[in-house]
């Protein structure tokens, strides 16, 4: 959406003659307020270079009131609040290491490998650390929701230089059918909706640092464990703040990083 919200805007104002201008505009509700929020610093910030701290005094000028925090996407009472800065100054961090290059950003592919018949899919470190939802022993649909052997995954993987998969849930799939096609697979698992231990997050560091290709990362859904440790990885090799992770990952993979997970990684 971020992509499509600039390629508008950009066309818009090549379009117009210089002094015309774009009034970028939203209903009062509070959610929409502070999408409209990020959408509109987030252009300032990409195209009109622009840094956060500028683009979020200049929302929060005039009358505008508080804009609305953003939270996780578990049920009850939010425990970590991300604000429109945090997000802006994740996009930054991440157009700074070549992450959010929107010149060769590919929006249909984007969009077919995040569907979850396709694979539900996202880059969050483009060309190293891949997110993805956890294979099943065998390719079926289970109450309308399309499940994946290992198989399918092997064709995309082999065409982006993927050569390690983590695994961080329960078994439900043989490993070997990944190792046996020539990947490396490794276990860390550690229990749904929780944070890892000191021993899981350094020896997911030390498989991402030390694989020659890039790393393919899941969980069940691919969200909460699969977020929290790829956080950890850009905030010790590219500087992210905890709150500069959360907001990138979840911009590329909505829904990631849930309840105690998001504090796990502030502390």
């Amino acid at each position: 959406m971020l992509y499509r919200y600039c390629c508008k805007l950009n066309k818009k104002r090549t379009s117009f003659i210089h002094s015309r201008r774009v009034i970028h505009y939203t209903r009062f509700d509070q959610k929409k307020r502070a999408n409209a929020a990020v959408l509109i610093g987030a252009y300032a910030v990409i195209y009109l270079k622009r840094t956060p701290e500028e683009v979020y005094k200049t929302l929060i000028s005039g009358n505008n009131t508080a804009y609305l925090p953003f939270r996780d996407a578990a049920l009850g009472e939010s425990t970590y609040s991300l604000s429109i800065l945090d997000c802006l100054q994740g996009i930054r961090k991440a157009m700074q290491h070549g992450f959010c290059d929107f010149e060769t950003f590919d929006v249909e592919e984007y969009e077919h490998y995040e569907r979850v018949e396709n694979g539900d899919m996202n880059w969050i470190v483009p060309g190293k650390i891949l997110a993805f939802s956890g294979p099943h022993p065998k390719s079926k649909v289970e109450n309308g929701y399309p499940l994946h052997a290992p198989e399918v995954y092997f064709p995309y993987f082999q065409d982006h230089d993927i050569i390690t998969v983590v695994r961080l849930n329960r078994k439900i799939y043989d490993r070997c059918r990944f190792t046996d096609a020539g990947f490396e697979h490794h276990d860390l698992f550690f229990v749904d909706g929780t944070t890892p231990s000191d021993l899981i997050t350094r020896r997911f560091l030390h498989v991402c640092e030390s694989s020659e290709g890039a790393v393919a990362v899941h969980c069940k859904a691919g969200l909460g464990r699969t977020g929290t440790l790829i956080g950890c990885y850009l905030m010790k090799h590219y500087c992210f703040t905890a709150a500069e992770a959360i907001a990138w990952i979840r911009i590329c993979r909505p829904g990631s990083i849930i309840g105690p997970q998001q504090n796990f990684l502030e502390e």
